[in-house]
């Protein structure tokens, strides 16, 4: 099962996928630059040294034969023509929010919803940030009542794992909507 892991620069896209991978987790972390100090959007995240600029990759073993993969995706939009190639054959996806820049969701809403991927909403509680509840959040995003909002702590190994079942609760949820609709193939 693969699963994409998405959302703005610096929500903790890579953190999340370092918490519960199984294996050390693959990144394509670079330092930040002076060059790309005009293109990266750091208020909010001025500690941020380090950006994600092909992908993370990691991989929790469910049993024998099936395992999770997970695909961290770049934040910055100028790394967005990775996902196509990596949202190819994901079963679905969690938007990784930050409050204290929300609206940097939404190109990650709209890429999931304009595909028809299903994608969890889920809460990075940084420590400082304000916190709101899930259906503040819901509203602030414009998400349709159907799209799951969770708080998480994507440092957190159980907190991220509960994120992963409710992702993949949905998408198997999804499929079998569409399978039991008369769609053959999902």
């Amino acid at each position: 099962m693969k699963i994409l892991v998405a959302g703005g620069f610096g929500a903790g896209k890579t953190t999340l996928v370092g918490a519960v991978s199984e294996i050390r987790p693959l990144r394509t972390e670079e330092r930040l630059s002076e060059a790309g100090r005009p293109l990266d959007d750091t208020v909010g995240v001025e500690g941020k040294r380090t950006t994600t600029v092909a992908m993370d990759f990691g991989r929790i073993d469910i049993r024998a034969g099936l395992a999770v993969y997970l695909f961290g995706t770049p934040g910055q939009d100028r790394f967005w023509f990775v996902w196509d190639e990596l949202a190819q054959g994901t079963l679905g996806a969690v938007v990784l929010a930050d409050t204290r820049r929300l609206e940097d969701c939404f190109p990650s809403v709209d890429y999931f919803e304009r595909r028809g991927i299903p994608f969890v909403v889920a809460v990075n509680c940084f420590e400082g940030a304000p916190r709101y509840p899930a259906e503040e959040v819901r509203s602030a995003l414009d998400l349709a009542a159907s799209v799951p909002v969770v708080l998480c702590d994507a440092r957190d190994k159980d907190s991220v794992k509960e994120v992963l079942v409710e992702t993949v609760s949905l998408a198997l949820s999804e499929k079998q909507a569409l399978v039991g609709q008369g769609h053959r193939s999902v």
